[in-house]
């Protein structure tokens, strides 16, 4: 609809007009039991009045809502026809007052796309749970508002729910003759309120400080998830790493937690990974692990625990203007996750995850054709939905580790203290922020936002090393190149810029013992195209030189040749843990940028992954050689490198030490790249008992991620499925089988899988997204031939028809990247040029996808020539 899409100028009138005082928000939510009644969507009552002022009396407005009917609006006592008021998405406010008050009753939609008012029924035992989720704009699906991130109040929410069941918000609540009414919340904005409701098993403690004016502050804190989760829930961790980061913040920012309450909910059905509503954080339930996982997990989980405790301050207390500026909290929330995970947890090597992990999405993120500055330009909200990428988290957070060696920790973290000081409930701008830091660090902080926020692209650090008669080093120089354009791995006029970078350094060569071990650093300020480290000078000639050692800024590491030569021959014995995984980030970029076959990638990983120490590397290392394997190996030569990965998997799994974690990663990897008769049949072997190998455990779990390559290789049939089924009858499970199902080998099986997501909305957006998942097998690249001239006349009706949460889903999940080829291309060239009109966010999910089609094809074609 028209009005859905609110853009940044409408937001920005609207805000110099409006001043918002308060809110109170009732909730019928009875409903979600029962049959539903008719044939539309099953709603609740949603009862809102706004208080709010207005600049210009007289003056014209409008609040939002989507809904499918409206009951009723009174605007300052006068009761206004919905029909003529109301368009589906907005209510028209006219002749507004000074002091406004409107109140709106709606019957509001309950979700199955994870947007807005989400429903889930759990088929293991018929309860029904509900939760919110609203980022960036999707409040308004539950009840009438202001929907912009700068029109901040505080809100007084009551509920209505089912007897029996518990409703939690922002604030602390309680029961009172059937009400559920919660305390009155600061001044936020309306994508972080949140309502969870229904039978969720709930688990309670309490965090203590002492604060320096000597006063105790005291946190309630509560963790929760569906009934059937909670034998597996491990609530003592949530709450040790939950105490671990409240004591860091509270450190660091010398600002009380201001929401009172801590809840944090494991729900179902998520999209994202978490949300950080104040005092009632949700996160997706997967992170309540059913079966075995690796120290990774548990790292990544408290990771995720710390990102949304730092939006407490970064985004909930200080909250950006609109959302240009996503960054001011993501980015922070994203780089204090790792800053605290090391500093506060026992997960103390997070900043290797950090370099190898998030940093890859933020490499690949940036070389795409939507690249764009870390303080973006953000037109309207699809813009903002689809911002949530590894620019504004994961560069962002980079070029904040950077900015930290920039001025100096301690001016840093004075400076963000200043900052939630001086802008407390609050909205800002970049200047907000910069203007602080300016005072904390002495810095003239201009030149570094404009270089490093307000450009796009990622810069290549290249080592050139001259040796003098004596074998020493005569001059090493560090070569910078600009960002390369989206098409070619050359350097692009459309990003020019070559940063300031502080880096160190690291010169490398083998001791008589056979490591190869850092000799020689130096720390370097690298400013323009070509800057001599002559510090380094008079060293010993290196074997390796790694520039961005200690990985202290934000660039693609290239490598001398003899550098390159070297880790070809001995990478597995580099060990510095930090620099190993700085080296393999390097070869999956060059690999990545068409630099480095295919087949050398993979062949590295082959012959030195199993010397991997981090799980969370090694675990990395398994998803690129898939990828390469998938995606970037000749056509030719993909069943020779198929076989290689498939039977080093099979070795490690028997040599890992049994009942390790490296031994569950092995098995795991071992499972997607079995192809052959062989491994299929060990797998088989695995699942039935008839084959075993020592030390592993074959969980439920782990017995599903068996059952999609069998199930793809027709080792495995519907029957299998059900009656696996039945040993796990949970929602996990359920999609768990709808995956698998959708992996069969089979014309007619695709064609059903493509109406259920396609055609039909029937599915929720857990199963749309374990459909699409099993739908694309890369052994079935002929099966799904068909789908490509489909794909191309279905998604502009996709995303005009359904959600933008299911539209990307599909937009991203159902692109026919498996058909690579240049008839592909050609395919999507056309269907890009013929639809120049199309939604800018549908355009440029599709410009990506044929960015990495087209990458790709030129990896191909490197590996070919190296054939």
């Amino acid at each position: 609809m028209p009005g859905e899409n609110l853009t940044r100028d409408e937001a920005r009138e609207r805000a110099a007009l409006l001043t918002v005082d308060g809110y109170e928000v009732s909730l019928d939510l009875r409903s979600a039991l029962g049959e539903a009644g008719g044939d539309g969507p099953r709603t609740f009552r949603s009862v809102t009045t706004v208080r709010f002022r207005c600049a210009e009396p007289g003056a014209s407005s409008f609040a939002d809502l989507i809904a499918p009917s409206v009951t009723a609006v009174s605007l300052n006592g006068r009761d206004l026809d919905p029909g003529q008021v109301f368009d589906g998405t907005r209510i028209l406010l006219e002749d507004l007052a000074a002091d406004n008050e409107l109140v709106v009753d709606a019957r509001c939609a309950y979700s199955r796309t994870g947007e807005g008012m989400h429903r889930f029924v759990d088929p293991e035992d018929g309860e029904v749970y509900l939760y919110t989720q609203y980022e960036p704009a999707d409040a308004r699906r539950v009840f009438a508002n202001f929907e912009q991130p700068d029109l901040k109040a505080p809100y007084r929410f009551e509920v209505r729910a089912p007897e029996g069941w518990t409703v939690w918000s922002n604030g602390a609540g309680e029961l009172t003759d059937g009400v559920w009414r919660f305390a009155e919340t600061k001044p936020i904005s309306t994508y972080i309120t949140c309502v969870v409701a229904g039978p969720y098993h709930y688990v309670t403690d309490t965090y203590t400080r002492e604060l320096p004016d000597g006063t105790r502050l005291q946190i309630p804190l509560g963790a929760m998830c569906r009934k059937g989760l909670a034998p597996h829930f491990d609530a003592d961790d949530v709450f040790l790493v939950t105490k671990q980061g409240l004591d860091f913040f509270h450190e660091h920012f010398d600002y009380p937690y201001p929401f009172g309450k801590y809840d944090q909910a494991f729900v179902p059905e998520y999209n994202l990974g978490a949300m950080e509503n104040p005092g009632l954080v949700t996160f997706r339930e997967e992170f309540i692990f059913r079966g075995r996982v690796t120290r990774a997990s548990y790292e990544g989980r408290a990771n995720v625990i710390l990102h949304e405790m730092a939006h407490m301050w970064f985004g909930d207390l200080v909250t950006m203007e609109w959302w240009d500026d996503l960054w001011l909290k993501e980015s922070f929330a994203d780089f204090m996750g790792a800053f605290s995970l090391v500093g506060a947890t026992r997960f103390t090597d997070g900043w290797i995850t950090f370099a190898n992990r998030r940093k890859a999405w933020a490499y690949r993120a940036d070389q795409l054709p939507s690249t764009h500055p870390i303080t973006a330009d953000i037109r309207d909200l699809q813009d903002a939905k689809l911002n949530f990428d590894g620019i504004t988290y994961a560069k962002g957070a980079s070029v904040l580790k950077q900015l930290v060696a920039y001025v100096g920790q301690d001016a840093f973290l004075e400076g963000a203290r200043r900052y939630f000081k001086r802008n407390a409930y609050g909205n800002t701008r970049l200047g907000d922020l910069l203007s602080v830091l300016e005072e904390t660090s002495g810095r003239d902080m201009s030149a570094w936002s404009r270089a490093w926020l307000q450009t796009a692209g990622v810069n290549s650090l290249t080592p050139q090393v001259l040796l003098d008669a004596e074998g020493r080093i005569d001059e090493l120089a560090v070569v910078q190149e600009a960002a390369a354009a989206s098409d070619q791995p050359t350097p692009s006029a459309e990003h020019p810029e070559l940063r300031p970078h502080r880096v160190a350094v690291g010169l490398y060569r083998r001791t008589d013992a056979g490591t190869l071990e850092r000799y020689a650093r130096a720390e370097a300020d690298v400013d323009g195209a070509r800057t001599v480290v002559a510090e380094l000078a008079g060293a010993e000639a290196p074997e390796l030189v790694l520039v961005n050692d200690d990985d202290l800024t934000y660039c693609k590491i290239r490598f001398d040749e003899t550098s390159l030569a070297t880790l070809r021959e001995h990478l597995g014995a580099l060990t510095d843990p930090l620099a190993r995984a700085l080296c393999w980030s390097a070869l999956w970029n060059l690999t990545r940028d068409a630099l480095l076959p295919a087949r050398d990638f993979v062949d590295l990983v082959v012959r030195f992954a199993g010397r991997e120490s981090d799980i969370g590397v090694l675990q990395m290392l398994h998803a690129w050689a898939e990828s390469a394997l998938v995606h970037y190996a000749a056509p030719a030569g993909r069943e020779q490198a198929a076989v290689l990965l498939a039977q080093a998997a099979e070795r490690e799994l028997y040599d890992a030490e049994p009942g390790s974690e490296h031994q569950l990663a092995w098995a795991r990897f071992f499972a997607r790249t079995a192809a052959g008769p062989a491994g299929l049949e060990l797998l088989t072997g695995l699942l039935d008992g008839t084959a075993s190998v020592e030390g592993l455990v074959v969980d439920q779990e782990l017995r599903w991620a068996f059952l999609e390559p069998l199930t793809a290789h027709g080792y495995a049939d519907e029957k299998t499925l059900a009656a696996e089924l039945d040993r796990d009858d949970t929602a996990s499970g359920k999609r768990h089988q709808v995956r698998c199902l959708a992996a069969r080998p089979s014309a007619a099986v695709k064609a059903q899988c493509w109406a259920q997501v396609v055609e039909s909305d029937a599915l929720s957006n857990a199963l749309v997204e374990a459909t699409i998942s099993g739908f694309a097998q890369a052994s079935q690249r002929e099966l799904l031939a068909p789908y490509a001239e489909k794909y191309f006349a279905a998604i502009e009706r996709v995303w005009t028809e359904r959600s933008i949460q299911i539209g990307m889903d599909v937009v991203r999940g159902l692109f026919p990247a498996l058909q690579d080829s240049q008839a592909t291309l050609d395919a999507t060239d056309a269907w890009l040029t013929a639809h120049e009109d199309a939604a800018p966010a549908l355009r440029r999910l599709v410009l990506e996808a044929r960015d990495d089609l087209a990458r790709a094809l030129r990896g191909q074609a490197c590996d070919a020539t190296a054939g």
